[in-house]
């Protein structure tokens, strides 16, 4: 592959939501003699004066403070807003850019950011590079970034025709200091790739919690709970508003996943009600196998009729 890192580090990058993601990746970024200054945008000052002190960075500006004039000479704008908030802050930092700015994002959706990016940025679109870094913990805000979040992980890149090939490999550039393995797949594929191995068990774990909570025994069932309970729903501990703009955002794909989920789920509830120990078995050391094999970086088998 060829190695498409700048010889020189960025200028300026301005993040857009200093929380986790976005906070790590300005660590990052610093830590690798990537950029030069940081500049922050946020909701609340509280979060902003946690970057300041930090030193996740340089300057810092509330949504509601005068913060525009410093994207014309930004090498990169970072949105890492929550997925919900992605297109008006597209919109309205549209007008501001300069000519040799790249625009990119940190979404857990695709296909909607790139609808929203060509209704905001127009002929500019060939400065977008809709992007996914694919880590995190169940913690936000700036208090919780972390220079190593990215090291040894995925970074998806989901560049449209349109997409000028420098702004791509200045993109791909950043993460790849961050620490990340960069790969590029097209939205549609992104979209429906991560309904089923992020989206769904984050609805998943979400709705186990909050059935059992609901439960008039609640505080006995989770008196009992142990390490099985605690590594299910560890991810339920996430913020309810970034995942419930997740769901929405990536509603389709979603909604095949759980259809899909739902059928094994009655699979499984026939077999259990019916005393089918066979089907148990099969499905139950099928899963055990596929995700020793995962675990252990090696080729899946592929799916068996049933």
């Amino acid at each position: 592959m060829t190695d498409t890192t700048p010889s020189r580090p960025l200028g300026r990058l301005v993040v857009i939501g200093v929380g986790l993601i976005g906070g790590s990746c300005a660590l990052a970024l610093k830590a690798a003699g990537g950029v030069r200054e940081v500049v922050g945008v946020g909701r609340t000052r509280r979060n902003l004066d946690d970057a300041l002190a930090r030193g996740i960075v340089d300057r810092a500006y509330a949504l509601d403070e005068a913060w525009t004039a410093e994207l014309r000479d930004a090498d990169v704008v970072l949105v890492a807003t929550p997925v919900g908030e992605i297109a008006p802050m597209l919109r309205r930092l549209a007008g501001h850019l300069g000519p040799a700015t790249v625009v990119t994002d940190a979404g857990s959706t695709k296909e909607d950011v790139v609808a929203a990016a060509r209704s905001a940025l127009g002929s500019r679109i060939d400065r977008f590079v809709p992007a996914h870094p694919i880590a995190g913990t169940e913690h936000s805000g700036a208090a919780a970034a972390f220079s190593t979040l990215f090291r040894d992980r995925t970074t998806v890149l989901t560049p449209v025709p349109e997409t000028a090939l420098e702004a791509t490999a200045t993109v791909r550039s950043v993460w790849e200091r961050c620490g990340a393995q960069v790969i590029e797949l097209d939205p549609a594929g992104h979209d429906r790739t991560f309904a089923a191995v992020s989206h769904l068990p984050h609805v998943l774990a979400f709705g186990l919690v909050a059935q059992l909570a609901a439960r008039p025994d609640a505080e006995t069932l989770f008196a009992h709970a142990a390490s099985g309970f605690r590594d299910f729903t560890r991810i339920a501990g996430s913020s309810p508003e970034m995942w419930r703009d997740i769901a929405l955002a990536n509603r389709g794909a979603l909604g095949v996943a759980l259809a899909e989920y739902r059928a094994m789920l009655d699979e499984l509830a026939r077999a259990i009600a019916s005393g089918d120990g066979a089907t148990l078995d099969r499905v139950f050391t099928q899963a055990s196998a596929a995700r020793r094999r995962w675990q252990q970086g090696a080729a899946l088998p592929k799916p068996v009729d049933r």
